[in-house]
């Protein structure tokens, strides 16, 4: 081969191998990260749809949730009205006046279904019965216990009975009845540290009691509790010149005292 060829085939080789040597590391990676940034962006909304796709619950509708909140609102709206009722109903009126008022309502929700009547009459009939017993039972469960609450304060706040003492023997319709206080009276009670409380009668109370049995009923009011009474009475009275004992549960409470009632 001549001089010529020769060149003009090694110029030919190097001219064709100039692309690949001119291009540069960082270009090339730059081009390959370019390539790889799509085909990443798809693989990672990939789990996204799939999981989109694949989810058994959807968000409940706007219309639900609207419909469930004015549910919410009626209940809440109609509990507060019904104690707001009975809470006046129990300041302004009485047990009695509320079981006079509603019985006439109680009455006719409980009232037979004529069979004379046509299918849709009785039809209408049988629904306002049945939808008046539910407010009827509210109203006797409402005064079944608001009678209940009341006897018990009733008992708690009255004296036990009206008549406190027993009638005298018709040969002692002459005697007169004097009540003593037991505390401050016959006795006094003294508090301390080394000791707790004490109690001690006053001087001279036995003679006074058997002098004053002579003449009167002697009967002893205390507003304490009968636990408290009934055994210092029976180390006090040893001789029995007290007729009658009243504690706390013949007394009257009112505003945070007890009273004691004497009327004759």
């Amino acid at each position: 081969m001549s001089r010529i060829a020769r060149s003009r085939l090694a110029l030919t080789l190097r001219s064709s191998a100039a692309p690949f040597s001119t291009i540069s590391p960082a270009a090339a990676g730059a081009s390959l990260a370019s390539k790889e940034a799509p085909a990443a962006a798809d693989a990672s909304s990939a789990p996204k749809e799939a999981a989109a796709a694949g989810d058994p619950s959807p968000a409940p509708p706007s219309g639900a949730r609207s419909s469930f909140g004015l549910l919410k609102a009626g209940i809440f709206t109609a509990v507060t009205a019904a104690l707001g009722a009975t809470g006046y109903v129990t300041y302004a009126y009485s047990v009695d006046e509320v079981d006079q008022m509603t019985r006439e309502f109680r009455k006719n929700s409980k009232l037979p279904i004529s069979e004379d009547l046509s299918g849709f009459e009785k039809f209408k009939a049988t629904a306002y019965s049945e939808t008046m017993k539910v407010p009827a039972a509210a109203i006797d469960l409402y005064l079944d216990v608001r009678s209940q609450i009341e006897d018990q304060i009733q008992g708690f706040v009255e004296p036990s009975s009206e008549k406190l003492l027993p009638d005298l023997p018709p040969q002692e319709q002459h005697v007169f009845t004097i009540v003593l206080d037991l505390n401050e009276t016959l006795v006094y009670s003294d508090w301390k540290r080394e000791r707790g409380w004490r109690t001690f009668k006053r001087p001279g109370v036995d003679a006074f009691l058997e002098h004053l049995a002579k003449f009167y009923e002697v009967v002893v009011y205390s507003d304490q509790l009968s636990m408290y009474v009934d055994p210092v009475m029976e180390r006090l009275d040893t001789k029995g010149c007290v007729r009658h004992r009243l504690s706390r549960v013949a007394t009257k409470y009112v505003n945070g005292k007890h009273y004691r009632i004497c009327q004759s």
